[in-house]
């Protein structure tokens, strides 16, 4: 008699400590998952901050760059205006009345001296050697290289910095919508690690802890994929 009942209690005694064993496994896991669902999402939150500066930065960037083109726009229309006027004068300056060519000489003086900037005078000197060098051709001294640089290089370079800052947004986003992503599938895990801790089934434990290891360890390790971002 006792014999027998040692016999049939043994496998309840191992049954009943593989089945705290497992519960301890699934202590475990849920543990682990909650540790980094908690770890994505701390991330996430950083990449998503961080990508939202950048935009703020971008687009105050392209704000000024934009003011500097209208600004090199508006000088560019004013000595458009100006080199008009002074090659119309420059028609009176080379006529036969000496008279005439005397005022228009003072008045081309004039305008040189108030209107015209350092860089326009570049252009203009510039472009008289090129046409005394080449007269089949005519060269403008408002389509001289170096003299718009000098009106449009402001804009070029801050649309650029502007353009860079939307791009580093860009990828910041990117990245934080992967983290949310991968805080959503490990959430998965937890539920389905959960399910597993209140079921009595063995078999349906073990499936239920598998697919959750499974989608746990892919999430994880792409989580982990994403530089690590600090707090600044």
């Amino acid at each position: 008699m006792s014999t027998e009942s040692s016999t049939t209690s043994t496998p309840k005694g191992i049954s009943g400590s593989f089945s705290n064993n497992l519960e301890l496994v699934i202590a475990i896991l849920l543990g682990v998952v909650s540790i980094f669902v908690a770890y994505a999402s701390f991330q996430a939150a950083l990449y998503g901050g961080a990508g939202a500066t950048a935009y703020a930065v971008g687009g105050t960037l392209s704000t000024e760059a934009e003011s500097l083109y209208l600004e090199g726009n508006q000088q560019y229309q004013q000595d458009n205006a100006l080199w008009n006027d002074l090659t119309l004068l420059s028609i009176d300056i080379n006529g036969a009345d000496e008279a005439a060519a005397a005022i228009a000489q003072e008045k081309y003086d004039t305008l040189v001296f108030q209107g015209v900037s350092e860089d326009f005078q570049g252009a203009i000197d510039r472009a008289t050697e090129q046409n005394e060098a080449d007269e089949e051709f005519y060269y403008s001294p408002l389509d001289d290289e170096e003299y718009q640089d000098s009106l449009f290089s402001g804009y070029s370079d801050t649309k650029d910095k502007a353009d860079a800052k939307v791009k580093e947004g860009d990828d910041l986003g990117a990245q934080g919508d992967k983290l949310t992503l991968y805080t959503v599938l490990m959430s998965i895990s937890l539920f389905l690690l959960g399910v597993a801790a209140l079921v009595s089934q063995t078999r349906t434990q073990f499936v239920l802890i598998g697919t959750s290891v499974v989608i746990f360890g892919v999430s994880a390790v792409l989580a982990l994929l994403i530089p690590f971002m600090g707090i600044s």
